[in-house]
């Protein structure tokens, strides 16, 4: 799960971490107020979930309050394209005005879950301000990693460390050692799966402050936070994911081809949309209706997919270990007859009663056969490009 910059920014400084001031507008009315309130020049900033929006125009300074009410006027309801947003871009539906700081020296700062090493890894780099992504393929030199024990947290000394890699001494030692302890507290203490601050300002008056911020969330621990939870913005998400999530296919995400997945389990779902891409195709979505005899689950995916103009053929791939094949072949039949698909359906069965499931399908309409997952993703892809 994924907030606003102004909602990140408030939970960083819950737990210590320096932000500058401001407040979320809603109408150019409201970022006049604020700007008045705070009397010094703001930047006017729109709220999205994505990066690269000053790339986009959504990103204003305003020296006065008739300045900012101006900018929200423009910002506020435009559709805003930024690298991370696509073509289609994102509605702005609020802008966060705070005060304007001028950094001498811009850095980045995260803190992530590193797989590979099985604990939370600190990054840094000089290089702030732009995407870490693009400093790693150029200057893989810049980026300082400290990874971090889960069971003792973040020691000082390797706080310590990363301030002196990144020139963060004399003075600034102290806040910079502090700020990185700060960060990682609401990392752990939120169940984060990333806390990023891009860029972190240094001031002229010796001031480190998070210029902008990210917190994205492990969506599995959201049972533990519920005032995060009321922090969740729909309208910043897929409408077919976020249906997808109310009728509890919550394994589901859109992407941008066309061949629907209805799969049990990560990983087969992961090596299904390789079959498709590898047989010439694109999926439509990873969709994992997980370990289940539930029919209803069936009838919901197919539900998400019908609903997605892009999809011109689904397949279904199925192997029932705790699953029962029988209940998911139901689940087919029913979906058909609760709603109209008139997309072709191809279908691969193995596991558990897949006897029983095959003469559940049989004589169906609509529906395509296939012994193994590469021929089923091959007659997928051939009933695509027919459509």
């Amino acid at each position: 799960m994924k907030i606003h910059e102004y909602q990140a920014k408030r939970i960083l400084a819950d737990h210590g971490v320096a932000v500058p001031k401001g407040d979320v507008a809603t109408t150019a009315t409201e970022a006049r107020r604020i700007a008045e309130e705070l009397a010094v020049p703001v930047v006017v900033k729109a709220q999205i979930h994505a990066g690269g929006r000053g790339k986009g125009g959504g990103i204003a300074l305003a020296d006065t309050p008739q300045q900012a009410e101006d900018a929200a006027s423009r910002i506020i309801g435009m559709t805003l394209v930024t690298p991370q947003t696509g073509p289609e871009g994102r509605l702005v539906r609020s802008v966060l005005v705070e005060e304007q700081l001028k950094p001498e020296r811009e850095l980045y700062l995260s803190v992530i879950i590193d797989n590979a090493a099985g604990c939370p890894v600190v990054m840094a780099s000089a290089a702030g301000g732009m995407e870490i992504e693009e400093v790693a393929a150029k200057s893989p030199e810049l980026i300082r990693r400290a990874a971090v024990d889960p069971a003792i947290g973040l020691q000082a000394f390797q706080a310590r460390q990363i301030a002196f890699a990144l020139g963060l001494d004399g003075d600034l030692l102290r806040p910079s050692v502090q700020l990185m302890s700060s960060l990682y507290k609401a990392f752990l203490a939120c169940d984060c799966s990333l806390a990023e601050i891009n860029p972190l300002a240094v001031t002229a008056d010796r001031r480190v402050l998070a210029l902008d911020a990210k917190l994205n969330f492990d969506d599995n621990a959201l049972f533990r936070h519920p005032e995060i939870v009321a922090l969740r913005d729909k309208g910043e998400e897929d409408p077919l994911e976020v249906q997808a999530q109310e009728l509890g296919v919550n394994n589901y995400v859109k992407i941008t081809g066309n061949i629907g997945c209805v799969v049990n389990g990560a990983g087969l779902a992961m090596s299904t949309m390789d079959a498709i891409k590898l047989a010439g195709g694109d999926p439509a979505n990873f969709l994992d209706i997980g370990t289940v005899n539930d029919v209803s689950r069936v009838v919901n995916a197919f539900k998400i997919l019908t609903a997605d103009p892009n999809v011109k053929a689904v397949l279904i791939n199925i192997f029932g270990g705790m699953a029962r094949v029988d209940v998911i072949a139901q689940g087919v039949v029913d979906a058909q007859k609760q709603m109209k698909i008139d997309v072709p359906v191809v279908v691969r069965l193995a596991g558990t009663n897949v006897e029983d499931g095959e003469r559940i399908l049989a004589g169906v309409a609509g529906l395509v056969g296939a012994k193994g997952l590469g021929e089923a993703a091959e007659k997928a892809v051939a009933a695509a490009g027919r459509a």
